[in-house]
């Protein structure tokens, strides 16, 4: 069985890491640079570094940031905020990007995803999913957030990976910041109709959030960004409790 991940995530804002509530509500969460290396000298399998604000303001990724980030870790690190073409995502792997994380320009245009995946592999093509919970239905959200589409989750999911995505990112707007566990139901279904690794996000606040998506859930990553922001939650702490908990992990 493929060992689970431990995945920090680092939401940019004008050069700074951020962290809100139902992604509203942002607050300074500390210097990238400086938590990236903290995470990696911690035990992270990897990082997501994400530009929350670039698609938003029709602008690319901030390069300069990626490349200092990709220089102090020595961990796979996956990019997004902005990525509506081939030639920004070379932009980004030549400034350390790993993998390229897609989200709304994919959405909006989904033959990127093939472009992406053509180009690069499918091992280096994320599709983030940002959905919502209204009256039953999981319905992608864009732009951050922003905006609503009445388009189902587990659709678009399994477009994605027909289209050549190498995983999905999914981050549930009704847990992001709680710390009040993942999305499992959703998780599990999503992970019993897709043959790529999903990742985990939105909601974690306690080490047994994350034995409950991996154990009940199956997904094949976990995400967090307050919890490890904040040190309410040591990456290693983490990984020794599932260890004992039969999860299999590295540590």
């Amino acid at each position: 069985m493929l060992a689970k991940r431990i995945v920090p995530c680092l939401d940019i804002k004008d050069g700074r890491t951020v962290k809100g509530v139902n992604f509203e509500g942002l607050i300074d969460a500390g210097d990238p640079i400086a938590l990236a290396k903290a995470y990696a000298e911690q035990g992270a399998d990897e990082l997501v570094f994400l530009d929350i604000t670039a698609t938003e303001q029709r602008r690319e990724t901030l390069y300069d940031l990626v490349e200092k980030v990709a220089e102090a870790i020595d961990i796979p690190f996956t990019v997004g905020g902005g990525v509506s073409n081939i030639t920004i995502a070379e932009r980004l792997m030549e400034s350390g990007a790993d993998k390229i994380s897609v989200n709304s320009a994919a959405f909006k245009n989904p033959q990127l995803i093939n472009d992406l995946a053509q180009r690069f592999g499918k091992q280096s093509i994320v599709v983030a999913i940002d959905a919502k919970l209204v009256d039953g239905n999981w319905s992608v959200h864009l732009m951050g957030g922003k905006k609503k589409t009445s388009v189902d989750l587990f659709d678009w999911a399994l477009e994605a990976q027909e289209r050549g995505a190498g995983e999905i990112l999914f981050t549930s707007m009704n847990q992001d910041g709680t710390q009040a566990g993942f999305a499992n139901e959703a998780l599990k279904k999503l992970n019993s109709i897709l043959t790529i690794p999903v990742i985990a996000s939105g909601g974690a606040g306690t080490v047994e959030d994350f034995l409950d998506t991996f154990r009940d859930a199956n997904s094949d990553a976990a995400l967090a960004a307050s919890v490890f922001h904040f040190d309410k939650i040591k990456i290693q702490d983490l990984k020794v409790y599932l260890k004992q908990n039969q999860i299999p992990i590295r540590l």
